[in-house]
C-alpha cells in the first residue's frame, strides 16, 4: 500500500513515536511534509510517545497516530495500561506497528521471541488488531476505521501491525549532518587503544562494525559484549559488569538515539562512579539503524548531562586527534569518565552481521571474564 494512501484514511492532525526500518515509507513521509514541529514528534521511546500522545488527545479531543516497531511495545505498557487504558482515563490512539520477527519471515534473533507474541500481547493490553500486509487496500482500511468507531468512543486504541514490505513510498530521504569523523573508524580506534580490555557494544550497527573490525584484524571477539537487541539499556549492562569485575576496565560503546531512550541509566551509573567505566557515547544526532531520522541530540549537551549525572570527567570530541586523546586520557584515569564523539551519519553498505549466534557470545565472553 502506498503510504499516502493510508495517511489519508487516517486523517490525523498529529503523529509521534520512534523511528522503525520497516515503517521507513511512513518515517521519511513524515520528515518530508511534517518535519517536526507541533504535527509530529520523533519520541526517546514508545512510553514517551504513547504519553505524548495522550496528552494531545486530551488537549485536543482529537485520536492521535502513534508509530513504533513492535519491539518498543515493552516500553509502552504501562503508559498503555495505566493511563490510556479505558479503565483508567480511556484515551483512543492509532497505533502502527512494524512487525519484525513475524513468524514465518527470517529475522534476527532478538525480533524472534517479540515477533512471535505481537498480535497477543497486543490484544492482552486491550488494544485491537489489523494486520497491514502487501494485499492490503485502502478500502481495508477505511472499513477498519469505521467499524472500529465504537471502540474509539469507548476510549480503546487499535494498532495497524505492518508486515514486511506491506508500506510503499517513493520519497528516499538522505539523512545527514555536518561532522566527519565514522562511526566505523571511531570504534576502531577504541578497540586500539582498549586493547584487551572489556568493550560492551550498544544495538545496531556499532556492534556489526565491531564485530568486523576483530574479524578484520583477526582479533578475538572474546572482549566484546553485543547488545543486539535491548535498545538503550547497553550502559547498565556494562554497569552490571563493572562493579562485579572491579579490576577490568570496562568500555561501553554507546549511541545517541539509545542513550536517550533511557536516560536515567546514566544517573545510575553516575551514582554508583565505577571508576573503570569508559561511557563513549557515539552521537551522530539520528537513527540510523532503522534509516537514519533524527533524535534530539543536536540540541544536548551530553558532557554536561554527565557531570549533572555524577560522572567524574566528561568530554566531547570531533576530530580523530582530539579522538585519541580523549581516549588515551580515560584510558590512564581512574573515574568515571564519558566521551562524547560527534560523527557522520552512514555505514559502509557491505556491512555484515555476526556469524556467531548470542549464546556464542555469551558464552566466550564469560569465559574470558572468568580467566
Amino acid at each position: 500500500m502506498d503510504i499516502q494512501m493510508l495517511l489519508q484514511k487516517l486523517n490525523s492532525d498529529f503523529y509521534t513515536g520512534v523511528p522503525d526500518s520497516q515503517l521507513r515509507a511512513l518515517c521519511d513521509w513524515l520528515m518530508k511534509n511534517k518535519n517536526i514541529g507541533s504535527e509530529h514528534i520523533i519520541a526517546a521511546n514508545e512510553g514517551n510517545c504513547t504519553a505524548i500522545a495522550a496528552g494531545y488527545y486530551l488537549a485536543t479531543g482529537k485520536i492521535p497516530v502513534i508509530y513504533m516497531q513492535n519491539s518498543g511495545i515493552g516500553n509502552a505498557v504501562n503508559p498503555i495500561l495505566s493511563l490510556t487504558s479505558e479503565k483508567v482515563y480511556g484515551i483512543p490512539g492509532i497505533f502502527i506497528v512494524g512487525w519484525r520477527g513475524e513468524p514465518g519471515v527470517l529475522d534476527e534473533p532478538q525480533h524472534i521471541a517479540q515477533g512471535e507474541l505481537t498480535v497477543r500481547l497486543l490484544e492482552d493490553l486491550g488494544i485491537k488488531v489489523s494486520v497491514i500486509d502487501s494485499e492490503t487496500s485502502p478500502d481495508d482500511i477505511s472499513r477498519e476505521l469505521e467499524e472500529s468507531g465504537e471502540w474509539f468512543a469507548k476510549g480503546r486504541s487499535l494498532a495497524f501491525v505492518v508486515k514486511k514490505n506491506a508500506l510503499k513510498n517513493d520519497i528516499k530521504i538522505q539523512y545527514k549532518n555536518s561532522y566527519t569523523l565514522l562511526r566505523e573508524e571511531v570504534i576502531e580506534c577504541i578497540t586500539e587503544i582498549s586493547d584487551q580490555d572489556v568493550i560492551v557494544a550498544t544495538t545496531g550497527k556499532a556492534g556489526r562494525e565491531l564485530y568486523e573490525i576483530r574479524e578484520r584484524k583477526g582479533q578475538s571477539h572474546k572482549y566484546d559484549f553485543l547488545t543486539v537487541g535491548s535498545m538503550g539499556h547497553c550502559s547498565s549492562i556494562a554497569l552490571g559488569i563493572a562493579l562485579n569485575k572491579p579490576d577490568r576496565k570496562i568500555w561501553c560503546i554507546d549511541g545517541d538515539g539509545a542513550v536517550l531512550m533511557h536516560l536515567g541509566a546514566m544517573a545510575v551509573i553516575g551514582n554508583r562512579k565505577p571508576n573503570n567505566f569508559v561511557h563513549i557515547v557515539i552521537n551522530n544526532e539520528a537513527h540510523e539503524s532503522v534509516g537514519g531520522m533524527p533524535t534530539v541530540a543536536a540540541t544536548m549537551n551530553i558532557p554536561q548531562i554527565a557531570l549533572g549525572c555524577g560522572y567524574e570527567s566528561a568530554a566531547s570530541a570531533e576530530t580523530m586527534e582530539e579522538l585519541r586523546q580523549q581516549l588515551q586520557h580515560a584510558k590512564a584515569a581512574g573515574v568515571l569518565s564519558l566521551i562524547e564523539v560527534k560523527c557522520a551519519v552512514g555505514a559502509r553498505a557491505d556491512l555484515g552481521r555476526p556469524k556467531t549466534t548470542p549464546k556464542e557470545n555469551r558464552d566466550n565472553f564469560m569465559k574470558f571474564l572468568s580467566e
